[in-house]
């Protein structure tokens, strides 16, 4: 690339860690165009240093993208080019740019990815889970009530899962998905991707929850969780459950029956209230 387009906005990949994962194609991209929106410019700027970049930074981050956008808009549209970047990764995978790259494209701005990293992909990648086709939930709700709901509408998906989550709430999630999707479901936690404390841990979920809540270590840093979609082991394991469920409940209050059946299944105790 020679020379950059006009009036463009280019949305560009930082590394998640290692700061040698920066292209080159990405290095030229942030030297040549206008002004660079970042999402937090203090933490942007060691990374540009460290590859010589010297472009002006402007914030644009979830508390001022509204009021931003509109400025960028108007810089675009006299002609300048601008590249967006997030903390980490690629921007606007669960970090701010979707306003900005929707009114782009509604005032007829190009928009040109330059792609990288992005931790979701790394993570799948070296799982072991299959991987051909899967969901991206980003990061669960922070309140366990709300958390759990969202788990339960994803118990009967059968494409891989891929999560995002924060250090301190880690261990609860884990220990949410080992109660509301079976404690024998595989998963991987994928923990400080590219750094230098990297963790890849591939276990069922309840000796994963078990191991986080072990050792503080694995609560430490930016976690991504990859857990393997229903496969029809689990939907034998149901079926068998709610026969089991359906019988015993003649008998017994339905919170008592449905916690036997679930043990003598091997089923998730709430999936059995379902059908």
């Amino acid at each position: 690339m020679s020379a950059i387009q006009p009036a463009c906005l280019w949305v560009v990949a930082t590394p998640i860690g290692h700061r040698d994962d920066l292209s080159a194609r990405a290095i030229e991209t942030l030297r040549a165009v206008a002004v660079i929106a970042a999402e937090d410019t203090r933490h942007s700027r060691p990374l540009l240093q460290h590859h010589n970049v010297a472009t002006p930074l402007v914030a644009l981050h979830e508390h001022n993208e509204r009021e931003v956008v509109d400025a960028i808009v108007r810089r675009l549209q006299g002609g300048e080019s601008v590249a967006l970047i997030s903390d980490a990764g690629t921007p606007l995978i669960s970090d701010p740019g979707f306003r900005l790259v929707r009114a782009a494209r509604a005032a007829g701005i190009r928009c040109i990815p330059v792609p990288g990293a992005c931790a979701a992909i790394a993570a799948l990648s070296v799982a072991g889970l299959p991987s051909d086709r899967f969901v991206f939930e980003g990061f669960l709700p922070s309140k366990a009530a709300a958390r759990r709901s969202r788990l339960q509408e994803l118990a009967s998906e059968t494409r891989t899962l891929i999560f995002y989550e924060s250090s301190h709430r880690v261990a609860e999630s884990l220990a949410d998905m080992r109660d509301v999707f079976g404690a024998e479901r595989e998963a991987v936690l994928a923990r400080e991707l590219t750094k230098m404390f990297e963790t890849v841990l591939g276990e069922p979920l309840a000796e994963l929850a078990a191991h986080v809540v072990a050792d503080p270590d694995q609560q430490r840093g930016e976690h991504v969780i990859v857990v393997a979609g229903r496969g029809e082991e689990a939907d034998a394991k149901l079926a068998e459950g709610r026969r089991i469920f359906a019988i015993l409940r003649e008998e017994l209050p339905p919170a008592k029956a449905a916690k036997l059946a679930a043990a003598i299944s091997g089923a998730a105790r709430k999936l059995l209230y379902e059908g």
